[in-house]
C-alpha cells in the first residue's frame, strides 16, 4: 500500500511548534512556527450542534413558502423524501469522519479518496454554500423582527445581527460551542414545545376551542395547484418545489464533519452524534411540518414571504389564529435566537471550510493564520465580510432576499451531499481493495453502499423549474438556481487541467496518516458517579 505524504496542517501541533505545509506535488516545505486549530469542542457541544445547531429559519420561516407551494401533503412528503436523503448522507459521512476526524472534514477526505481537483471543487462549493447562507439567516432575522416593528429600517437589524454573530466567532471554538449549546437548547425546547402546543390547538385546546383536526387537508386541500397548473401535473410541481425548499432547511446537518477537527475525543463523540441524527429528522422536521400542515391553510396570505406584509412563521400564524395572546411574541423571540444561532454556525463552518482549502493548497496560505488559542482569524474575517450581502434586504425586501439566498444555498448544499456520497463510494472501494474490515471502524452501518448511492443520485435533482413555465421567467431565480450546476464542473475540470491531478487509485488511498494523532486524542469517558450523570452522559 502506497502511503501519500500527508498534509501536516491536518495535525494538531503544539503551540510554538514549527509546522510544514505540503505543496501540490506532495513535497514538504518547512515553514515558520505557527498555530493550528485546537480541540476545544466538548461532547455536549458536538451533541447539541449535531441535534440542533443548524435548525434555523428554513424550518421556522421557509416552511411558509413550502406550505404555500405544496399544500400540507406536498409539504410533508417533500420533507420525508429530503429527510431520507439527509439520513443516508449523514451515516455515509459519519463512517468516514469517525475514522478520520481531521481538520477540513469531508473536503480533506475528498482529496485523499477521490481526487485533489474534486476536493478543490467541493471545498469552494462548500465555502460558497456557507458564505451565502449566513446572509439568508440574517435576512430572515430582519423578517422576524418586522413582526414587532416595521418602522425601523432593516439595516439596523442587520448590523445588530452581524455584530452578535461576529463576536461569537471571534471568541474562538470554545465560545462558539458554548453559545451553540445555549442557542441550540433554546431551539430544541422551542420546536418540541411548538409541536406539543400544535397538538393541543389542533384538538381544540386553544382559547377559541376550535377543533381543527384535518380540516385544512380537505379545504383548501392536500395539494396546491402550482402556479395555477391544473391536475396532477400542478400538484406534482408543487411537491417538487418543496424539495428544494426542504433542502435549505436540512442544509448543515453535515456541519459535524467540519467540527470534527476541533472536537475533543472525536472517536467517541462523533459516532454518538451521528446516531442521533434520525431524532432530529423525525421529531423536529417531520413532526414540525406535520403540525404546520394541520394548523395553517395553504392559502393563508401571511405565508407569502414576498408580499411585503407582516409575513410570519407558520407557527406564529397558528398561535395567533388560535387566539393565544402574548405567546406569539415569545415564540418569535425564540425564532430570532434561532436565526442568530444558525448564522453563527454558518460563519463558523465557512471559516473552517476555507481553512481546510488553504490546508490542501487550494486557497492562499494566508487563511491558515491562527491565534495562540487556535482561532483562524483570517478565515473568520474574510468569510464574515460576505455577510454584508444581507444589506440587500434593505433595498429589495427581506423576504425576497431570503428566497434568493435560500435557493443558492439549497443547490450548493445538494452539491455538497453529492460530493460526500461520491467520496464515500471511493472510500468504500478503497477499503475493499486494501482488505480493511469496515466492522473495525468506530462507526459503520450495514446500509452501505446503498445509502451512499441514494445520497449521490437523489441529490442530482432539478431546481428552479418555475422559470421555464409559461410567463414565469425570472432572471434572478434562474441565476440563483443554476449557477452552481455550471460552475461545479468548470471548477473540477479546470483544477484537473491546472494542477495536472488524476483520481486516486483504490490501492493508493491513504488510510493510515493522522491515525496516531487521532488515537492520542482518544480516551475513555470516566464512568458516571450517579444516575443524573449517567442520564447526562447518555443524552450528550
Amino acid at each position: 500500500m502506497n502511503i501519500e505524504k500527508t498534509d501536516p496542517t491536518a495535525h494538531h501541533t503544539s503551540k510554538g511548534e514549527s509546522s510544514d505545509v505540503s505543496d501540490r506535488d506532495g513535497e514538504s516545505v518547512q515553514g515558520p512556527p505557527r498555530h493550528t486549530l485546537q480541540r476545544k469542542l466538548k461532547n455536549r457541544h458536538v451533541a447539541m450542534i449535531s441535534i440542533g445547531g443548524v435548525i434555523g429559519t428554513g424550518l421556522f420561516v421557509g416552511t411558509a413558502n413550502s406550505l404555500r407551494n405544496g399544500g400540507p401533503i406536498g409539504l410533508l412528503l417533500g420533507y420525508i423524501v429530503m429527510g431520507s436523503i439527509v439520513y443516508c448522507v449523514m451515516i455515509t459521512l459519519g463512517e468516514m469522519v469517525a475514522y478520520l476526524p481531521i481538520a477540513g472534514g469531508h473536503i480533506k477526505l475528498a482529496e485523499r479518496f477521490v481526487d485533489p481537483a474534486f476536493s478543490f471543487a467541493m471545498g469552494w462549493n462548500y465555502w460558497y454554500n456557507w458564505t451565502i447562507v449566513s446572509p439568508a439567516e440574517i435576512s430572515a432575522a430582519a423578517l422576524l423582527i418586522n413582526y414587532w416593528n416595521k418602522t425601523v429600517n432593516d439595516s439596523v437589524w442587520v448590523v445588530i445581527c452581524l455584530a452578535v454573530v461576529l463576536t461569537i466567532n471571534m471568541l474562538g471554538a470554545g465560545a462558539y460551542g458554548e453559545a451553540e449549546f445555549i442557542f441550540a437548547s433554546i431551539k430544541v425546547i422551542t420546536i418540541t414545545g411548538l409541536i406539543i402546543l400544535g397538538i393541543v390547538i389542533d384538538l381544540g385546546g386553544g382559547p377559541n376551542h376550535d377543533r381543527i383536526g384535518f380540516r385544512y387537508w380537505k379545504n383548501p386541500g392536500p395539494f396546491v395547484q402550482y402556479d395555477g397548473i391544473a391536475g396532477a401535473k400542478g400538484q406534482f410541481l408543487g411537491f417538487w418545489a418543496v424539495l428544494t425548499e426542504a433542502a435549505f432547511s436540512f442544509i448543515g446537518t453535515e456541519i459535524v464533519a467540519i467540527a470534527a477537527g476541533e472536537a475533543k475525543n472525536p472517536r467517541r463523540t462523533l459516532p454518538k452524534a451521528i446516531r442521533r441524527v434520525y431524532i432530529r429528522i423525525l421529531l423536529f422536521y417531520i413532526g414540525g411540518t406535520l403540525m404546520i400542515g394541520l394548523l395553517v391553510p395553504s392559502n393563508n396570505p401571511l405565508l407569502n414571504l414576498n408580499s411585503g406584509t407582516t409575513a410570519q412563521s407558520p407557527f406564529v400564524i397558528a398561535i395567533e389564529t388560535a387566539g393565544i395572546k402574548s405567546l406569539p411574541s415569545i415564540i418569535n423571540a425564540c425564532l430570532l435566537t434561532s436565526a442568530w444561532s444558525a448564522s453563527s454556525s454558518d460563519l463558523y463552518t465557512a471559516s473552517r471550510a476555507i481553512y481546510g482549502l488553504a490546508a490542501s493548497g487550494n486557497a492562499p496560505k494566508f487563511f491558515l493564520k491562527t491565534t495562540r488559542n487556535g482561532l483562524p482569524y483570517a478565515a473568520v474575517l474574510f468569510s464574515a465580510a460576505f455577510s454584508l450581502l444581507a444589506f440587500m434586504a434593505v433595498s429589495k425586501g427581506a423576504g425576497s432576499v431570503f428566497d434568493w439566498f435560500a435557493n443558492m444555498t439549497s443547490i450548493a448544499g445538494l452539491m455538497t451531499w453529492f460530493g460526500i456520497s461520491v467520496t464515500y463510494l471511493r472510500f468504500y472501494k478503497g477499503m475493499q481493495v486494501q482488505g480493511i474490515d469496515r466492522k473495525t471502524l468506530p462507526y459503520y452501518t450495514n446500509l452501505q453502499p446503498y445509502a451512499a448511492w441514494w445520497g449521490a443520485l437523489a441529490t442530482v435533482t432539478f431546481s428552479g423549474f418555475s422559470v421555464f413555465l409559461k410567463g414565469g421567467w425570472n432572471t434572478a431565480t434562474f441565476i440563483t438556481n443554476y449557477i452552481l450546476l455550471i460552475t461545479w464542473p468548470i471548477m473540477y475540470f479546470g483544477a484537473r487541467l491546472y494542477y495536472g491531478t488524476k483520481p486516486v487509485a483504490a490501492e493508493d488511498m491513504d488510510f493510515t496518516s493522522d491515525i496516531a494523532e487521532i488515537l492520542a486524542d482518544t480516551y475513555d469517558e470516566p464512568p458516571p458517579k450517579n444516575k443524573m450523570e449517567a442520564f447526562w452522559q447518555w443524552l450528550m
